[in-house]
């Protein structure tokens, strides 16, 4: 055979390699294999509802040895770990919607949970714009703004006691009909995720998949297996345990989230069996929730009631979190045994921080530290370095022009929010944010928190309560971490203040709104609706809850 036939025969055996190959990927067999070089990178946007950074050991803290969070620290440890992203409105609903929309609540329209009304789902989001190119879009788990979900292909959310849902068998509403499950809901949400990621392997698009737990929301009910975890252990106490909320009386010192608030529920008190369902038994599930009624054992003082409380809501709590870790893991596995891990972005954060016990509090809405920062833990192993750290300012309304960015995805449409690809990448702009803007509206209920605006840095604090009240707030974060000494009044802080409130005026005009405290207090008291329309249990607890 000549060199001429044997170079044709083997060019000719080249080309057959090549187009065998190109075919193959796609193939169902071959469907992880392409998956894994596809332009276009898969993303899982992983949330849950009030899981906070001192619940997560990647993040250190008191409980990071006696709970710790494998699996979502293995996220940090091969991705980047953010220490300072902050949420613009400390409460679920209003969370929600700013991430979706890039915008802050004045331009979402969505200011608080109680009478807030519903989520406008005509509008821009940013699972509406993946979808739009040609992304295979999910959502399974909590949704909890009210409308139908919109911008997804499938969805999966919970649909019973105001979307806030139930932790054993709850009731989910599937594209539009409602169905009731068996089961615990932590297990439930990802069961449906990972039933839809088998569906989709042999299709050709790249997916967006939000998957939002429920847990560790109060009531705080643990799976099973887990009830019993730290029975003989006794949890460490934050160093702000026991907070006197000196020079801050009218703030953090008069509220309805301390541990004198937990309700016979929430300390899982075996209702009497004579109490029939109904009004009956909530006013008795409910009993502690309002001023005055405190819920402990007979003969305790009112340290050790207040400890008590506590011990039974920490060991709850992070009871909750070992189930969302272990259904994150659950998440990693199958992405790895699925060939997915290179190519899909997995994200894992919550809706805001929440108190654990820390100045005597739990549930959220300050712009105090441990509600105001989010946890925020980014894997994408072909742009983010593995054990990456950072500590810019980053808010809720950067994810969406964020996760458009990595896709690659381009839009007109105007978000206030600012994609931080670049510091992903490890280059952060020299004209990045130096602060960020914070407003919280709702009150009284629930947990009487005054309404406040004001700004963070990395270095201060500054909130102006303007309610009815006008008390502003200063915070030296290098000097006083825990955030015991308000110095608004000391003297050697009045350039510092003069120069913060240059800047919060900044960005309240940046940010749209620069409203008078009249029109504010205007959106407090604005009843836009409930976020459903048929609730009447929830209605009897809110008819109990604020009877005087």
């Amino acid at each position: 055979m000549s060199f001429k036939k044997i170079k044709v025969i083997s060019v000719l055996a080249f080309s057959l390699t090549i187009i065998s190959s190109c075919n193959g990927l796609n193939t169902k067999s071959n469907v992880s294999e392409r998956n894994a070089y596809n332009l276009k990178p898969n993303i899982i946007y992983i949330m849950a509802d009030d899981l906070t950074t001192q619940a997560i050991s990647a993040y250190g803290g008191i409980y990071k040895d006696i709970a710790p969070t494998p699996q979502i620290d293995k996220i940090a440890h091969e991705g980047m770990l953010f220490q300072d992203v902050l949420c613009t409105n400390s409460i679920c609903a209003p969370s929600r919607a700013a991430i979706l929309a890039g915008n802050y609540s004045n331009l979402n329209g969505y200011y608080k949970n109680e009478s807030g009304g519903k989520f406008n789902a005509s509008q821009w989001t940013f699972p509406k714009e993946f979808q739009k190119n040609g992304y295979k879009t999910s959502l399974f788990g909590k949704w909890h703004l009210g409308t139908e979900p919109a911008g997804f292909h499938t969805f999966k959310y919970h649909n019973s006691s105001g979307q806030q849902g139930h932790y054993w068998d709850p009731t989910f509403n599937e594209n539009g009909k409602d169905i009731k499950e068996e089961g615990y809901a932590t297990n439930l949400t990802t069961d449906f995720a990972l039933k839809w990621l088998d569906a989709e392997k042999s299709s050709e698009e790249p997916f967006l998949m939000v998957l939002q737990y429920k847990a560790p929301h109060r009531p705080w009910e643990p799976d099973t297996k887990y009830e019993m975890l730290w029975e003989d252990v006794e949890m460490p106490y934050p160093v702000t345990f026991n907070d006197t909320y000196e020079g801050r009386e009218k703030t953090a010192g008069d509220t309805e989230m301390t541990m004198d608030y937990f309700s016979r529920r929430d300390m899982k008190l075996e209702r009497p069996k004579e109490l029939k369902k109904g009004k009956e038994s909530i006013e008795w599930d409910f009993y502690g929730a309002k001023s005055g009624e405190i819920v402990q054992p007979e003969g305790m003082s009112n340290e050790e009631g207040k400890k008590w409380r506590y011990q039974n809501y920490i060991k709850d709590y992070l009871a909750c979190v070992k189930s969302v870790d272990d259904n994150v893991g659950r998440v990693l596995n199958y992405l790895k045994e699925n060939n997915l891990e290179e190519n899909t972005i997995i994200i894992l954060t919550s809706d805001q921080g929440f108190y654990l016990g820390d100045h005597g509090f739990f549930d959220k809405r300050f712009i105090y530290e441990e509600s105001l920062r989010m946890p925020f833990i980014l894997k994408y192993p072909k742009r983010v370095k593995a054990g990456s750290v950072n500590e810019d300012i980053i808010s809720n309304i950067d994810f969406a022009p964020t996760l458009l960015e990595l896709a690659g995805i381009s839009t007109d449409q105007k978000m206030q929010g600012t994609s931080f690809v670049s510091v992903l990448e490890g280059e952060t702009p020299e004209d990045w944010q130096d602060a960020m803007y914070y407003h919280y509206y709702e009150f009284p209920f629930w947990h009487h928190v005054q309404p406040h605006y004001g700004l963070r840095t990395q270095k201060y604090t500054l909130a102006h309560f303007y309610y009815n009240i006008d008390v502003w707030e200063l915070y030296d974060l290098e000097n006083d971490p825990n955030q015991m000494n308000n110095i608004y009044n000391h003297p050697d802080y009045l350039d510092v203040v003069n120069e913060l409130k240059i800047k919060l005026k900044n960005l309240m005009i940046k940010f749209e709104d620069n409203k008078s405290l009249s029109d504010f207090r205007k959106i407090t008291d604005a009843d836009f609706g409930r976020i459903v329309d048929d609730i009447k249990a929830e209605e009897s607890v809110h008819q109990i809850l604020n009877k005087k």
